[in-house]
């Protein structure tokens, strides 16, 4: 089951367990006679009246037209049990990260608050269907995949036609029992994240904590005024259980920074000039970008966690995660492409590694970096290692530890030319801010991956593999399986009790994806 039909499946089990049925079996009648029609000729008029729900037209006409021009939220014994779930949703839309109002919201209202009172106008049925298309691709799909590009983002989306979607609901709603009705969990996380950051800003939000950018951190045992600020801050957050009222740099303190900065997978430093620029981001901006994310998340393609082997790369945060036996099996610091060379958002099916690879110089760089190496010192190639290759015509680098791929590459075909591959340069995983590569991913444990990688496969040991990543020629080794690889973009990551870690937007991508969701 797709996973767009999975999250509406799982709201319409809700409503059976706490909300009666309006029908006497809540479904719509197969039998035509029982059911009212409606005109094609009506939805102009309709239209004319809610230009707002101009964009789902064809949706609409495509389905009446399928359920030759009857209407589909109401027969002769009433309205369907259905409509009751799409009104309860729709007015949580804004849990739902959903930052639209809900367009003739009074209109819709009315059309609930007279049940038995009125018969049923082909306008009300438009309306229902209306609103379904609206919440359905607000809420559950989001923006359309030209629109999700224009923000970078290519991983593939799940294709759902919400006529078919709605039909298969409405003849059988049995599908609301399948036990397999589940979200991608992030989106769960950040829900949660979304309203414990609006409880915070309804009660007033945070301070603004009064440090300047050179001043000295503090350390455990100091004591200070903007202490006592922090230790509120991380209260409120949820990171402190309480707050003590101490101006005192405690153990308590200490532990909470530790835990708050272990989430963004950073060291302690104290109290320094970075750690209040984090908290002094304001609470909206934090919500802003809970929403962003969540709508990231409703572009992960379903079968994403089911699959029980795959390698994850959250971009802005830096970071690799290797999950086999749907656990995860590694985590990795990684480094990533520089604002000039991003490293694209997609997906791919790692095939192959190769071990003592060669590094064939893209002809890019070549130009801007080698060509005027060579110009400078002519001894510039055998000095690092390269050499010509193919008639003269292009350059690479030999295998070795100065091999700028390191001792291994994981290989996913792809036209980015992107792959995840060892690197000499270990000094750069000490940097917090790791956007420093020309766009493919480089790997902290790319040995232990290998490892990992290869651990059931009988052509190969431990010993085997330090041997291949250190011989004087390359090897490639084609795996027995393909590996899913995802390389995403989320600036805000939750666990599973809503606590939030936020992460720098690198490629300035949140700002974009906001004023869409804003606009639309």
């Amino acid at each position: 089951m797709a996973l767009k039909s999975k999250i509406l499946f799982s709201i319409v089990t809700l409503f059976f367990i706490t909300v009666g049925c309006k029908k006497n079996d809540g479904q719509l009648s197969s039998d035509p006679k029982d059911r009212y029609t409606l005109e094609q000729s009506e939805l102009r008029p309709f239209f004319q009246k809610h230009p707002e729900f101009k964009p789902y037209q064809k949706d609409l006409e495509a389905l009446y037209a399928k359920h030759a021009n009857k209407m589909i939220w109401y027969d002769k014994d009433g309205r369907v049990d259905f409509a009751e779930v799409l009104f309860d949703q729709t007015a949580q839309l804004e849990s739902e990260g959903v930052p639209v109002s809900l367009p003739y919201k009074s209109e819709f209202d009315d059309i609930f608050e007279m049940r038995d009172t009125k018969k049923p106008s082909p306008e009300d049925d438009l309306m229902i269907s209306a609103m379904y298309f609206f919440y359905a691709k607000k809420a559950i799909s989001g923006v359309d995949t030209k629109q999700s590009r224009s923000t970078g983002w290519f991983l593939p989306r799940d294709k759902v036609s919400y006529v078919a979607y709605l039909d298969t609901l409405l003849k059988s709603p049995d599908l609301i029992k399948e036990k397999d009705a589940e979200r991608f969990s992030q989106y769960n996380n950040l829900r949660k994240a979304l309203e414990k950051y609006r409880a915070i800003e309804q009660k007033g939000g945070w301070q603004t904590i009064a440090f300047s950018k050179g001043k000295k951190a503090f350390k455990k045992g100091d004591s200070d005024p903007v202490i006592g600020q922090v230790r509120k801050r991380l209260a409120l957050s949820g990171d402190l259980k309480s707050d003590s009222g101490s101006a005192v740099f405690d153990q308590e303190l200490s532990d909470a920074i530790t835990t708050f900065e272990a989430r963004r997978h950073r060291e302690f430093s104290g109290i320094d000039s970075d750690l209040v620029a984090d908290l002094n981001i304001p609470i909206s901006e934090r919500i802003k970008t809970i929403v962003v994310n969540m709508e990231r998340c409703r572009w992960i393609p379903s079968d994403f966690e089911k699959n029980k082997e795959y390698v994850f790369v959250n971009i802005p945060e830096f970071h690799l995660n290797y999950v086999k036996d749907s656990k995860t099996a590694l985590e990795s610091n990684v480094v990533v492409g520089e604002e000039l060379n991003k490293t694209v958002v997609f997906s791919g099916k790692m095939s192959y590694l190769v071990f003592a690879p060669y590094w064939n110089i893209p002809k890019s760089i070549v130009k801007k970096e080698i060509l005027p190496g060579i110009e400078k010192d002519k001894n510039y190639l055998s000095k690092h290692h390269m050499e010509y290759y193919n008639n003269g015509r292009n350059i690479r680098q030999k295998p070795g530890d100065e091999n700028s791929l390191g001792l291994v590459k994981f290989m996913f075909p792809n036209t980015n030319n992107i792959y995840l591959h060892d690197t000499p340069a270990k000094a750069l995983f000490n940097k917090e801010e790791r956007a420093l590569s020309h766009g493919c991913v480089r790997v902290q444990k790319a040995k232990e991956l290998a490892n990992l990688i290869l651990k059931d496969d009988k052509n190969w040991t431990s010993e085997k593999i330090d041997e291949a990543m250190h011989a004087k020629d390359q090897t490639q080794y084609s795996l027995n399986r393909k590996i899913p690889v995802y390389l995403a973009y989320f600036t805000a990551w939750a666990d599973e009790h809503g606590n939030v870690a936020f992460f720098d937007d690198i490629y300035s991508r949140d700002k974009r994806l906001a004023g869409l969701l804003y606009k639309n």
